[in-house]
């Protein structure tokens, strides 16, 4: 079958999950269609794909045009939280399944009856009808509509997911929820060599970064906190002589290398598997608290620390997972300022933690208080014993277990395969 795949263009969570979906399926002819950094992400990982259309650089009626020529010829269509991709497919009368790690995160205002009308009366003439009939839809909302409307719905186990696909099933439309355990390249991670010479003493892994507000050059006050910090960090730990920085920020010729009190630090955008291998490596491990990177380091037997919140999702995941060990020793912004409000929202939510970056950037005596708390986090973190490490992997792929996800995608594949045979022998 020929497959269009496509992932949400907000950091490299969706993308990466999206690659982790596709690289098993290569039987089939797998096309990605994205922008932005998505497309960056599958460019850097291009065995993910046979072909890879960046629509970036599209005018809208260009794009629009582009993606769905690709749709008019597939014979199923792969979303990973992109709402508008799983829109155009179901105008396109193609097949398609909504895949997605953050089912019970979203939150509608509507309840259930009123989506489920608007999808019932969604026009099927062309996208824009479409669009505009799903305009008065907040974002969230157009995430749990396109999964109303997706012949399958494929979602990633979590807390918080079983009430929603109750919440879902009162909406009395839709497909059945395919609970599946982590979205994660398991052929990758299975095929990671371990090192005698590791070479770094520390990863930090701070993912795509840019998404609907963060990006490299505008509201992009965490990285510059970040840039401050690095130098600070190699002063306050000698034995972390060899540290490697990755993430979206560094890529496209921003790739920097600081040097400071006898440590280096080398910030790079390394291709997927390529920080597989460096997080297998590496005894010790920060991660901005994305679900794809925390189910990697989960599968490879490392209990990552959590560095401070980016976007709303990472506070959102830092509560969910507040019982764990993982979720009490990871750093929050929390630390620094303990009384500023946090709107409980994702583009306010996101907005306030930018801003607030930038506050402690810039002020001398919050920045002091966020080095002090940063360095207690990482000195509790390097005190953990090996069992207790073990117990706090242990606990998390507990809490996030569910069907291999591979196992549920081909069993879907084969169902539209079959419907795609029995369609061409009728005509």
């Amino acid at each position: 079958m020929r497959i269009v795949m496509g992932a949400q263009n907000c950091g490299f969570g969706p993308v990466s999950e999206l690659v982790a979906v596709s690289r098993p399926l290569h039987e089939h002819e797998r096309v990605f269609v994205g922008d932005g950094v998505a497309a960056v992400f599958a460019r850097r990982n291009p065995d993910a794909f046979d072909t890879v259309h960046d629509v970036g650089a599209l005018s809208g009626d260009a794009r629009s045009a582009a993606i769905d020529d690709l749709l008019r010829g597939c014979d199923h269509v792969i979303s990973v939280m992109d709402a508008e991709l799983v829109f155009r497919s179901v105008v396109a009368s193609r097949p398609v399944t909504m895949v997605d790690s953050l089912f019970s995160f979203w939150k509608p205002t509507r309840p259930p009856a009123i989506l489920r009308d608007a999808c019932r009366a969604l026009p099927r003439s062309g996208y824009e009808a479409a669009d505009r009939h799903l305009s008065g839809l907040s974002p969230h909302e157009r995430v749990i509509a396109a999964h109303l409307l997706a012949t399958h719905s494929v979602v990633q186990n979590f807390p918080g997911v079983t009430e929603r696909a109750a919440w879902f099933a009162a909406c009395g439309e839709g497909p059945e929820v395919h609970v599946t355990g982590p979205i994660i390249d398991v052929e990758g991670l299975r095929n990671v060599a371990r090192t005698a010479d590791p070479p770094y003493d520390l990863l930090i892994n701070i993912g795509g970064f840019k998404n609907f507000h963060l990006d490299f050059d505008v509201h992009n006050d965490y990285v510059r906190l970040l840039h401050r910090w690095i130098p600070d960090l190699l002063q306050d730990w000698p034995r972390f002589r060899r540290v490697l920085v990755c993430g979206g920020p560094f890529g496209d010729g921003r790739e920097r290398t600081v040097r400071t009190a006898g440590g280096r630090a080398d910030c790079r955008l390394l291709r997927q598997r390529e920080l597989l291998q460096a997080a297998a490596n590496t005894e010790h491990y920060l991660l901005a608290p994305g679900l794809t990177a925390l189910h990697e380091a989960i599968a490879l037997g490392r209990l990552p620390l959590a560095i401070h919140e980016q976007h709303y999702a990472h506070v959102f995941t830092m509560r969910a997972l507040g019982g764990t060990l993982f979720g009490r020793a990871g750093s929050r912004f929390a630390d620094v300022v303990p009384c500023h409000p946090l709107p409980e929202d994702d583009f306010a939510g996101t907005a306030a933690l930018a801003e607030l970056a930038g506050r402690v950037r810039e002020d001398r005596e919050l920045y002091a208080t966020y080095r002090r708390t940063f360095n207690e986090r990482i000195e509790q973190y390097l005190f953990l014993t090996p069992p207790q490490r073990r117990h706090g992997v242990e606990e998390l792929d507990n809490l996030l277990n569910g069907a291999p996800v591979h196992s549920v995608m081909n069993e879907i594949l084969d169902v539209s395969h079959a419907s795609c045979r029995a369609a061409r022998g009728r005509s």
